[in-house]
C-alpha cells in the first residue's frame, strides 16, 4: 500500500459519507412537496413489503400536493394506509385507483424541531469524515512503521488528508445550510 492509496481510499470513502448525508437530507420533509418523500414507506405486495414506487406512480401535482397513481385498483387502499401509517404525519385522500396526498403546512416549532435533526445528520457526517481521517493517518503511520514510506511522505499524506478532510467537512456545511434555509422559507 502506498501513500497515493491510502488518499484514494480516503477520498472515495468520504465521498460516499458525504452521498449518505444527501440521501439522509433527501428524506427531512419540508413545506415543500417532492416525490422521493414516499420512498421509504413500505407497502405490502402479495406478502412482501415493497417501496410505493414499485407498486404506483408518485408524481408531484403542484408545492403543496403529490398524487400516487396506483397500477392495482386493489392496492389503493393498502397503499393509502402505509401512508397514513408512516412517520411523515401525511393525510392522504384516495380516489378510486389516484391517491391524492396533501402536505400540511409546517409550524414555526417543526421548522425547528426540522433543523436540529438536520444538524445532527450534518454532525453524524463531520463524526463520520474525521474517523475516515483518523484511519487514513493510521494507515500512513503503519507504512512509516514498516519502513514502506519516508516520514517526509508520511507528512505530505498527512497534509493530504487533511485538505481532503476539510474539503469535505465544507460541503456538508454547505448541505447543511441549504436544508436549513429550505426548511425555514414559508
Amino acid at each position: 500500500m502506498s501513500v497515493s492509496e491510502v488518499r484514494k481510499s480516503a477520498d472515495s470513502r468520504m465521498s460516499k459519507s458525504i452521498e449518505a448525508l444527501k440521501a439522509a437530507l433527501s428524506k427531512i420533509r419540508t413545506g415543500r412537496a417532492h416525490a422521493g418523500i414516499l420512498d421509504h414507506v413500505m407497502v405490502e405486495y402479495y406478502g412482501s413489503p415493497v417501496p410505493v414506487s414499485q407498486v404506483a406512480n408518485v408524481s408531484v401535482v403542484d408545492a403543496r400536493n403529490l398524487s400516487v397513481q396506483v397500477w392495482e385498483k386493489n392496492m389503493a387502499a393498502v397503499v393509502e394506509k402505509a401512508i397514513r401509517e408512516s412517520d411523515l404525519g401525511l393525510n392522504p385522500i384516495a380516489m378510486g385507483d389516484n391517491i391524492r396526498v396533501p402536505m400540511p403546512a409546517l409550524t414555526e416549532e417543526r421548522r425547528r424541531d426540522l433543523n436540529k435533526v438536520v444538524k445532527s445528520e450534518g454532525e453524524d457526517a463531520k463524526v463520520a469524515i474525521r474517523n475516515l481521517r483518523r484511519e487514513a493517518n493510521e494507515a500512513l503511520k503503519k507504512l512509516v512503521k514498516d519502513k514502506e514510506i519516508s516520514e517526509d511522505e508520511e507528512r505530505r499524506g498527512q497534509d493530504e488528508i487533511q485538505k481532503l478532510t476539510d474539503r469535505s467537512v465544507a460541503e456538508i456545511d454547505k448541505l447543511v445550510s441549504q436544508k436549513e434555509a429550505e426548511i425555514m422559507t414559508v
